[in-house]
């Protein structure tokens, strides 16, 4: 169930969403969960020694997907087919997508999805930053691989006998993904993503010593 994610992890996934609809980018990539799982500065992925000694943050992420994708059109899809299949494929391995859509609201107030991103209400940090003609109206798909990467995340609390999805599950998914535009930012930063590994790793042990 969507209980099983943490309410960290949930906010990056709401997070990764009003991240790709900020940038105008479509779909929800990697990418956009990567930003998501930095945007807490005092997180346990946002502190990863590996992260930190190259300087990789929320800010740098959002720059190279920048510099690398550019902004897309105003993403305005309408909910078809493919919102039904997100909405499968979510709740398949836990994520409720209403849930999630109807968290926002309840963060941002009702009707937040059809405002422009400039005058919806901003709390809890989820949206910081407000571009001109940037709108949150339509449905923003996932990329399959970041729905693969949200699928590896349960593979990897279960390989390490977790009973909970944090965001440091989430990203040992990013890294077992391995092709997405995430890593591709990682590695031109020079990450170590084996110690990356080791960081996040041992910060679930310990949560869930």
């Amino acid at each position: 169930m969507f209980e099983r994610f943490t309410h960290a992890a949930r906010d990056a996934v709401m997070r990764a969403q009003a991240e790709a609809r900020e940038l105008r980018q479509s779909p929800i990539g990697t990418q956009h969960v990567l930003i998501a799982l930095l945007a807490d500065a005092t997180g346990p992925v946002a502190t990863a020694a590996a992260l930190t000694t190259k300087g990789v943050d929320a800010r740098f992420v959002r720059a190279e997907v920048e510099r690398r994708v550019g902004p897309g059109p105003e993403p305005s899809v309408p909910v078809t087919d493919t919102d039904a299949e997100d909405a499968a494929a979510l709740k398949a391995i836990g994520i409720d997508l209403d849930a999630v859509r109807r968290a926002i609201e309840e963060n941002f107030g009702p009707g937040a999805l059809r405002l422009p991103l400039a005058t919806a209400p901003k709390r809890r940090g989820l949206l910081r930053r407000a571009r001109p003609r940037t709108r949150t109206s339509g449905h923003i798909p996932f990329s399959p691989r970041s729905k693969k990467v949200l699928e590896l995340s349960l593979r990897e609390a279960l390989r390490l006998k977790h009973n909970f999805i944090a965001p440091e599950h989430i990203m040992l998914g990013i890294l077992r993904e391995g092709q997405g535009l995430a890593v591709q930012i990682l590695t031109g930063a020079g990450v170590d993503q084996e110690r990356l590994r080791e960081d996040v790793t041992r910060s679930l042990r310990n949560q869930a010593a």
